[in-house]
């Protein structure tokens, strides 16, 4: 039975197969990696994450004050519980650490999503997730980006990369390259308004077929509530 979770601002889909992109930023946009230790605490509790929801995590990147995730679910709420463990623990941890327990949240709210489809639509996605500190200015080169799934799989132990699940597309033969080279403006725009809008991102059949089967019809209106129809 597929599962549906209905919030005040819209539709979000929770079902297994299925590829996500996943955001969540600090309360404010504060900064909450401060320093390696709390990347390092982060990272810690992902892996765990990873393996207690069996989630197939296929690219990441953990900014100063937000992080990317994109991955795999299974079973149909994997979603759900996945993100609220993620967030509950790190939240928990990081106070925990920094002896601020008491102090508020950590994260802004609720996390943003959306389905992608597996074929150059993801690795169009991965790009735009494993980039993300080079664009930002952070560090020259993507690559290196210690708090990443580049790193990661580029630089990192056989013990760092089993974390990762293989993309289920293909990478580009010259994958850094392409990787480190300016994504289109259409791109960008059409991943920022998949993160503000929970709109599906692949080609336009692939979309349609999604809404229509999910009731996602309101992704595609505008901001604000929907109109009544009174007859």
């Amino acid at each position: 039975m597929l599962q549906f979770l209905y919030m005040a601002r819209g539709a979000r889909v929770d079902v297994g197969g299925y590829i996500y992109h996943v955001l969540n930023r600090a309360n404010a946009r504060l900064q909450i990696f401060d320093c390696r230790k709390d990347y390092l605490q982060f990272e810690s509790i992902l892996e765990e994450a990873v393996e207690k929801f069996g989630i197939h995590l296929l690219a990441y990147c953990i900014m100063p004050n937000h992080w990317h995730l994109v991955i795999k679910t299974v079973e149909d709420r994997d979603l759900q519980k996945f993100m609220c463990w993620l967030s509950n623990t790190h939240t928990r941890r990081f106070h925990g650490a920094k002896r601020t327990i008491g102090h508020g949240h950590l994260y802004q709210g609720r996390y943003k999503s959306f389905l992608c489809e597996e074929d150059q639509h993801f690795l169009t996605l991965m790009r735009y997730v494993e980039r993300n500190a080079k664009k930002a200015n952070i560090v020259p080169l993507a690559e290196d980006w210690e708090w990443s799934s580049v790193w990661r799989r580029e630089r990192g132990t056989q013990k760092q990369r089993a974390l990762l699940t293989p993309p289920p597309v293909p990478l580009p033969t010259q994958y850094l390259v392409w990787l480190n080279e300016p994504q289109t403006e259409s791109e960008e725009i059409a991943l920022e308004h998949a993160i503000e809008k929970n709109v599906p991102f692949g080609t336009l059949n692939w979309v349609g077929t999604i809404i229509n089967t999910f009731g996602m019809q309101q992704t595609q209106r505008g901001a604000g509530r929907p109109r009544i129809n009174r007859g």
